[in-house]
């Protein structure tokens, strides 16, 4: 297990729950990228396969961790850019 690795998903993944609770209240998608989820996502699931493949250790669950609440930022910028394209 590499402690630099679990600290790296562990800062990463602190800021996850702030940005889905502003996605949720502010029903906006201002600020956000959808293409830059995407590409977290897309990273993500490289170091869960890299660690299922390779290093198959408990640093693998911070990977799951973070890429469920990357893609849950990502469905609610879908919802919410839905929502602003019905307002106008």
């Amino acid at each position: 297990m590499s402690i630099l690795e679990a600290i790296m998903l562990l800062c990463f993944g602190a800021a996850w729950p702030f940005s889905i609770t502003r996605s949720i209240k502010s029903k906006s998608t201002q600020g956000k990228s959808f293409g830059f989820l995407i590409i977290l996502i897309v990273g993500y699931i490289a170091g869960i396969t890299n660690k299922i493949l390779y290093h198959n250790d408990i640093i693998l669950y911070l990977y799951i961790l973070n890429l469920i609440m990357v893609s849950t930022d990502a469905v609610l910028w879908l919802k919410n850019r839905k929502y602003e394209l019905s307002n106008k």
